[in-house]
């Protein structure tokens, strides 16, 4: 059967980023996505210009819905905007056997705020327990732990302080630092070190949800948590090079590079 995956997180409908990124990364994967919808944003190339949080209920009731009759075998999630949707999310991957890629999203390509203050401690204490692999920026790393990174040699600090929550693996994303793309994949024991190199192309709207959602196809495929990660850098890094403009903004990665697709000419 084909391999199933869940992504928790908002809409965006502008389709670069969020639950529309989620799903067009799962298909050039080839795994089956489902979604649960946890907000709507008005959301274009320029920014969010509005955000609605759905009910608790709502969302417990498409987790249920989707894990009940279909099953799943991995989850990603994206946008929680606040401390009662990540309670609610963590304690249904809790009793979920899957692995869970837990990206923390805080903000948005375009600096606006995704995630409530008063979750950050919802976040930390019931969240990132229960995910196999959480995959934080800087930023977020920042605002969850304190620590600020600004050099490579700091992403060992960065790891430690995410784990001290308790994922199993944590990936620092390094790539608002200076210099070639690297990340940092850690379970405390095993280090795994991530480059690429930078990209002259500013389209590149999506990145995190579309790594996260890329992990969780390759864990749903049966890879380890290297083997997943190492591809899903590989497949991100050929969606940044295939940035495309789109509207008056930042444009997005282009899902579809892997199959082929033209990119769009601007």
């Amino acid at each position: 059967m084909i391999p199933r995956v869940l992504t928790v997180a908002g809409s965006d409908s502008g389709g670069g980023a969020g639950i529309q990124a989620d799903l067009k990364t799962m298909l050039a994967l080839g795994v089956h996505g489902m979604s649960v919808v946890t907000a709507v944003t008005a959301q274009n190339s320029l920014g969010v210009q509005g955000a609605w949080e759905l009910p608790v209920e709502a969302v417990r009731a498409q987790y249920r819905s989707v894990v009940d009759d279909i099953g799943v075998q991995a989850v990603k999630t994206g946008m929680l905007a606040s401390a009662e949707l990540v309670e609610a999310v963590a304690e249904l991957i809790g009793a979920t056997d899957a692995p869970a890629v837990v990206d923390p999203v805080g903000v948005s390509k375009h600096g606006d705020p995704l995630l409530a203050a008063s979750a950050l401690d919802a976040v930390r204490t019931k969240l990132l327990p229960v995910a196999t692999v959480a995959t934080p920026n800087l930023d977020e790393v920042a605002r969850l732990t304190g620590v600020r990174v600004e050099s490579e040699a700091q992403l060992r600090r960065a790891a430690a302080a995410v784990l001290a929550y308790g994922p199993a693996w944590v990936l620092i994303k390094g790539g608002h630092l200076p210099g070639d793309a690297v990340d940092l994949l850690t379970d405390g024991s095993a280090e795994h070190w991530l480059r690429a190199p930078r990209l002259d192309n500013r389209h590149t709207h999506g990145t995190g949800c579309t790594l996260a959602s890329a992990i969780a196809a390759q864990l749903a495929r049966g890879r380890s948590v290297p083997e997943a990660v190492a591809a899903a850098k590989e497949y991100v890094t050929g969606a940044i090079t295939a940035g495309f403009p789109l509207g008056a903004g930042i444009g997005p990665v282009d899902h579809g590079w892997a199959l082929g697709r033209r990119t769009p000419s601007p």
